[in-house]
């Protein structure tokens, strides 16, 4: 399977996200699509031809493959990588359509069409509780269709049409039990990213309609007190001064009319 197409993707959503984001980013690249890509496929490249029972009985081995394994491990696994990667889409299609906007207007509607407000801010919540979901699904998917991560080397069949209860064998049972676990400890670890990032942006939202409601007010207590001194100022300069010189000769002409 060919990864290049999602990791473009993926690449191009990376400067529309959080801190936070571009660290879920850098696991999904490094720590699950590399490996999967540079390991994962090798070791269950061949699992049905890998898959041996002690039976000559024909169709045995294949309905003893099929209750053990109804779904390929492999390709959940893919699954997974794919749906939780793809919520993303939608944050790049959002700021495709702010784009779009712009261009049809023929003029600047955002300041940036990137920061995570308005309408962007509730689909960048939307991909996060998508990407949540997805993660709880496929790790309760893989641990109830397999009977929790471990990977036995030998399994008892005793399906039809197999006559007796027979011996089946998984080959690489140790190294695909060890990249099981690798699966499961990257995807709580995403989990946590996704969990965190969507509480972080809530609060960081939350902030700015609060420094929105409330910060304006005292600007505008300021602004009106400043007005006030300013118009007091006005009348004071505007007030008729006093005639100096009448002021000064009035108490001179009271003192000459005074007895020695």
């Amino acid at each position: 399977m060919n990864w290049g197409f999602l990791e473009n993707v993926l690449s191009g959503v990376n400067k529309y996200s959080t801190v936070i984001g571009r660290i879920w980013l850098s696991v999904v690249f490094l720590f699950r699509i590399l490996v999967y890509v540079a390991a994962a496929e090798q070791v269950w490249k061949d699992e049905q031809k890998d898959f041996v029972c002690n039976t000559q009985q024909p169709g045995c081995e294949n309905a003893c493959f099929d209750h053990f394994f109804p779904i390929s491990q492999v390709r959940l696994w893919a699954l997974q990588l794919i749906m939780v990667s793809t919520p993303s889409l939608l944050v790049a299609l959002h700021v495709a359509y702010r784009e779009h906007r712009e261009t049809k207007h023929k003029r600047k509607l955002y300041k940036d069409k990137g920061s995570i407000d308005g309408g962007l801010f509730c689909t960048y919540i939307i991909s996060l509780v998508f990407k949540i979901s997805f993660e709880v699904g496929s790790l309760l998917a893989f641990y109830f269709l397999y009977n929790g991560f471990e990977v036995p080397m030998l399994l008892r069949c005793s399906q039809s049409p197999c006559p007796n209860t027979e011996d089946c064998y998984i080959a690489r049972a140790t190294e695909k039990k060890i990249f099981l676990y690798i699966m499961a400890c990257t995807s709580i670890l995403c989990i946590t990213l996704n969990f965190v990032e969507l509480m972080y942006i809530v609060w960081k939202h939350l902030w700015k309609c609060f420094t929105r409601r409330y910060v304006p007010i005292e600007e505008k207590a300021v602004s009106h007190r400043q007005s006030h001194v300013s118009i007091v100022s006005k009348r004071v300069s505007a007030e008729p001064t006093v005639n100096t010189e009448e002021s000064t000769t009035q108490p001179a002409s009271t003192a000459e009319n005074q007895p020695v």
